[in-house]
């Protein structure tokens, strides 16, 4: 096993505009995860949240503190969202076993010292999505099944949007300090995600795509509403979302992705609408 991370720092909407299709890419597109038998992370400076994936294969893979953090332990002064996109696997939170199927997720909250990642057959690996955020208190961990969820529908096939979006590490079903994640899946047809998209000053995001299927794409929007930019997108790829940026996407086909964000508040609704006639 063996951990690989990296930092990303935070860049101003005036400096994305000169960016290129090569800058771009490197500031917001982690495109590294789920490497088999490795620990993945991502430290990014907006919110100090961080993204990454672990997929034991040959053995265990723990939880380990990296440098940036400068902890003892990694959920030390944080708290951990898990949303399993493989095989079945189980996560081990000091000692107590949790057992995760496919799009179950798990919160731990800071203080837990020691969690293992564990998948049930090798050939078969679990696939662990990975999303953390400071804390300033310990709430419990819990285990939400997708069933579990709560499931909100939303859009049209005749816009092209038809969408169900399943809230799993959210307020009213999981108490965090500010991290909140979840998973929206689109139907057969559709294939535009967040429409009329949005920016929301005071929280980042991170959007995780997956379900995509080979030699298909998804066509990420970012920038500000009049100063749109995007990035072509593979299956089990993320991208950053800095506040001041909307974060939508059209596929080649219809997909899923994980949100995860955090910052200022735990209002899901708390959002400014950019209306799509008025997109630049």
């Amino acid at each position: 096993m063996s951990t690989h991370y990296e930092t990303r720092y935070a860049s101003s909407p005036k400096a994305v505009k000169a960016y290129d299709t090569e800058q771009l890419r490197e500031e917001f597109l982690i495109e590294n995860l789920m490497q088999e038998d490795q620990l993945v992370l991502v430290y990014t400076h907006y919110d100090r949240y961080m993204a990454g994936s672990a997929v034991p294969v040959e053995g265990p893979i723990k939880l380990e503190t990296i440098d940036p953090l400068k902890s003892s332990y990694f959920l030390e002064r944080r708290e951990i969202g898990i949303i399993n996109v493989g095989g079945d696997g189980t996560v081990e939170v000091d000692g107590e076993v949790y057992q995760l199927t496919l799009k179950d997720a798990l919160y731990i909250g800071s203080g837990s010292k020691d969690v293992v990642f564990k998948s049930d057959d090798k050939n078969n690996p679990a696939k662990f999505y990975l999303n953390s955020a400071p804390a300033h208190k310990t709430f419990p961990t819990k285990k939400v099944s997708k069933a579990e969820a709560n499931k909100i529908e939303l859009g049209s096939l005749e816009t092209a949007n038809h969408r169900t979006v399943n809230q799993q590490i959210i307020g009213g079903i999981v108490d965090t300090c500010q991290l909140q994640m979840g998973m929206t899946e689109l139907k057969t047809g559709s294939v535009w995600n967040t429409m009329p998209a949005h920016v929301h000053d005071r929280r980042m995001e991170i959007y995780y795509y997956l379900d995509i299927p080979q030699d298909q794409a998804v066509c990420h929007f970012m920038g500000q509403p009049q100063e749109t930019r995007h990035i072509w997108m593979q299956n089990h790829q993320a991208v950053i979302s800095p506040p001041w940026s909307i974060h939508s996407g059209s596929g080649t086909s219809n997909y899923t992705f994980i949100w995860g964000m955090a910052g200022e508040n735990l209002d899901y609704g708390d959002m400014d609408v950019a209306k799509i006639t008025e997109l630049r």
